[in-house]
């Protein structure tokens, strides 16, 4: 062969790698290049605005291109508009994602209407923490324990249908025969904790651990301005010992079963997704840069500096975790949707 023609042949090979290697460079996300959003499904200085804050200033540097990163607060209807956006009109390129509090993972399964949505669907990339949710309630009223519920009606702020300050309050009246009363429709956390303070509600309940940490730490610090009565979860968070487990506190395998049905979405606090018909090589793009972040030595300095629970879980696990919920027997469901109808007229 000449030099020429061993050139040539060269080139041509070389050509032929580029055109193999270009789509799957592509399919792998380097071209996503620009801006990522991040949509929350709540409102400026809620827990769940936090954590997308803080990833949000990190993810970026963990995926080809280091694209920036915006947060965008989304509130409305306890979630349930973002979910909306996300599922019907958000890029499929996955320059979109979005955040959650534990209603909207719910809704389509045991809300009086359709939402609009299937989060089964949702390509998930990964959940930033393991939590709790809790029943709080401002020291200075009559409530200080569970068992004071149940003597005595309390006032709870809700952020609307489907989220979890609406549907766990009538889900502990029903199995625990506590006195929860919903006053519901504020926009977000910000504005029930504005009206604990004020003694517009006497407490909340379906406030996640992680969430009040961020979001008032000043609740539990020094003379606490709150009473936990319970928490609601799959187990007890170790930084809550002595506050009791609602599911430890039921006797009937049903009611429990039911609470689990409930609680299942505290196993992945702050988790992010994707619009559903992502292509697979974007979803594992963003699913790795998110691991990474999650490993990120800065980030995990300015997490442990807001007292953000770092407590992560895969995409793939988010998943799984999602699908098992949604597939959930059609007698709990039934039962959930029929607990739920008097709150939601």
């Amino acid at each position: 062969m000449t030099v020429r023609n061993s050139l040539l042949a060269g080139s041509a090979f070389v050509a032929t790698a580029l055109a193999f290697a270009t789509p799957s460079c592509a399919q792998q996300g380097e071209g996503i290049g620009r801006a990522l959003n991040i949509y929350v499904a709540g409102t400026a200085g809620g827990g769940i605005d936090l954590y997308a804050r803080l990833l949000g200033r990190h993810l970026g540097r963990h995926i080809p291109g280091n694209p920036s990163v915006n947060v965008q607060d989304m509130p409305g209807a306890g979630g349930i508009r973002a979910a909306n956006f996300l599922a019907e009109q958000a890029p499929k390129d996955a320059t979109a994602l979005a955040t959650f509090p534990g209603g909207p993972v719910l809704e389509p399964l045991i809300g009086a209407r359709n939402p609009g949505y299937d989060m089964s669907q949702f390509q998930w990339i990964g959940a930033i923490s393991r939590d709790v949710s809790l029943c709080v309630a401002w020291s200075a009223g009559p409530f200080k324990s569970i068992d004071d519920v149940k003597k005595q009606e309390m006032v709870v702020a809700g952020t609307g249908a489907g989220s979890e300050t609406d549907t766990f309050p009538v889900i502990l009246n029903d199995v625990m025969k506590t006195r929860f009363r919903v006053v519901t429709g504020y926009l977000g956390s910000k504005e029930t904790f504005m009206a604990i303070e004020s003694g517009e509600a006497h407490g909340r309940c379906g406030l996640t651990f992680s969430s009040l940490k961020a979001s008032k730490p000043d609740w539990l610090q020094g003379d606490k301005k709150i009473n936990i009565l319970t928490q609601i979860g799959l187990e007890k968070s170790p930084e809550l010992p002595d506050v009791p487990l609602a599911a430890d506190l039921l006797q009937n395998e049903n009611d429990r079963q039911l609470l689990n049905l409930f609680t299942a979405p505290t196993a992945i606090g702050r988790p992010f997704a994707l619009p559903p018909g992502t292509p697979p090589a974007r979803v594992e793009l963003l699913r790795r840069a998110f691991d990474a972040t999650m490993k990120d030595p800065a980030f995990l300095e300015e997490g442990r500096a807001m007292q953000a629970e770092i407590s992560p879980t895969r995409g793939e696990d988010v998943q799984a975790i999602i699908g098992k919920l949604y597939a959930t027997p059609k007698s709990v469901v039934e039962r959930a949707k029929t607990m739920l109808l008097p709150a939601a007229k």
